[in-house]
């Protein structure tokens, strides 16, 4: 007989209850009761029905997730594992969703696959990938007798028909439809082309149902094979109001295969408009380029024309053809100025003139012979004088000689023996009647 330990036997049990696949995966229905809440906001209850009830516990999390808390009497059926706590001896549910009883088992697959799925993470949105912008080859996985191939094949022929369209044909309802859906994603992964190249992006397509017909694209291995494919997947399965686990993996949901279309290809038109408009832009931005590029070549062209050799000399030339101008105008202005001075002068002179001064009624008195008479002691009494006058000269004798402040001497006639008496007055003539 072997004896445990109570921990032993306490590890052995949580060994054996944690470890049953059964126990780890569980739907339960029952009835609430006991609820408590804590201050963490982790409910607390017991499930039970006419003979048995086991201990629950909802985690705050897991409640946030399920969106509704557990009402004392409600009948729910909960989905979670068994879990056995060493410390206390105690075992119970640990649930993860709830739903009030009555929900269809579809529903309950439906929710505990999501949940499992998105904990491993095949919900990620970080692992999402974008949708390729200009497809060159696009994989449609659909029947071949649905409406669903000939509309989206209608909408990309009309938008995008230079995309080379790979159809793979799958059944999209039936037992055996999600196995097919699964070979037909794998087709498409080894298909290539004769450049080499597979596919760019693919399609998951089929028109609107009963969840049960809808029931292949729930699948867990279809799910599996859209999360693990080697290009973005768009997942178009019934209408917008349907939702699928293959919605979730998918790179991309399309409320319709339509709607499907519609994003994966571009509108070639709206391409060849955007296109126009990039080509104007570009052809502005050219003419603007090349707009720049002639000035600066001009004003390249003016610098090399100022700073040419030939240039230079037709400067110098004009400059000296300038300073000759202004050298001809300053020469002209001082030979005026010369010739203006020149004429004053000669007005002057003309007006200190010998003549001009006999033109006013003055002579010139001199002595034949000895010159001009400018003073008494120059001459004496009957001195033979030249008087020389405005029209003519006049000979005559001197009858006396008279200074300023002496009185005039009687008249006499003749040389008193040739001799000077009185002092001529300097530096002066006399007027023709004093000379007479």
């Amino acid at each position: 007989m072997e004896v445990f330990q109570v921990g032993e036997l306490g590890a052995y049990l949580k060994e054996l209850l944690e470890g049953d696949e059964t126990l780890a995966d569980l739907w339960v229905t029952g009835e609430v009761t006991n609820l408590s809440r804590s201050g963490a906001g982790h409910y607390y209850f017991a499930l039970k029905d006419d003979t048995t009830q086991i201990r629950v516990v909802l985690f705050r999390n897991a409640a946030i997730r399920c969106g509704a808390a557990p009402l004392s009497g409600d009948a729910v059926v909960v989905h979670g594992k068994v879990a056995f706590y060493e410390r206390t001896g105690a075992c119970e549910l640990c649930v993860d969703l709830l739903y009030p009883s009555g929900v269809g088992l579809a529903q309950l697959r439906f929710e505990a696959l999501r949940l499992k799925l998105s904990q491993e993470g095949l919900f990620a949105e970080e692992r999402k990938r974008p949708l390729p912008t200009y497809p060159r080859r696009i994989g449609l996985v659909t029947s071949e007798g649905g409406a669903v191939l000939h509309d989206v094949l209608t909408i990309l022929t009309r938008r995008y028909p230079i995309a080379e369209v790979i159809v793979a044909h799958s059944a999209v309802q039936g037992d055996h439809a999600a196995g097919q859906i699964v070979a037909a994603l794998e087709r498409l992964r080894a298909w290539r082309g004769p450049d080499g190249a597979g596919i760019d992006v693919a399609i998951l397509a089929r028109g609107g149902g009963s969840p049960e017909e809808l029931a292949p694209f729930n699948d867990e291995d279809v799910a599996r094979a859209v999360f693990g494919s080697s290009w973005p997947i768009i997942s178009a399965v019934g209408h917008e109001t349907d939702v699928t686990i293959c919605d979730f993996v998918a790179d991309l949901r399309a409320p319709t295969p339509s709607a499907a279309a519609e994003l994966v290809a571009p509108d070639l038109r709206e391409l060849a408009r955007e296109l126009g408009e990039l080509v104007a832009r570009g052809r502005a931005a050219v003419e603007a380029t090349l707009d720049t590029a002639r000035a600066d070549l001009r004003y390249g062209r003016d610098r090399l024309l100022v700073h040419a050799p030939l240039t230079r000399v037709a400067t110098g030339r004009q400059a000296v053809r300038q300073e000759l101008e202004r050298g001809r105008v300053l020469l002209a202005h001082r030979l005026s100025t010369a010739r203006e001075h020149l004429a004053g002068r000669g007005l002057q002179l003309a007006a200190l003139s010998p003549t001009a001064t006999l033109a006013r009624g003055y002579s010139i008195v001199s002595l034949r012979g000895n010159g001009v008479v400018r003073s008494i002691r120059d001459v004496g009494v009957a001195e033979a004088l030249s008087i020389q006058l405005a029209d003519g000269a006049v000979e005559a004798m001197t009858t006396g000689v008279q200074p300023d402040d002496v009185p005039p001497p009687a008249p006499s006639l003749g040389r008193r023996g040739g001799s000077r008496t009185a002092p001529t007055t300097p530096g002066r003539g006399y007027p023709n009647e004093e000379a007479r």
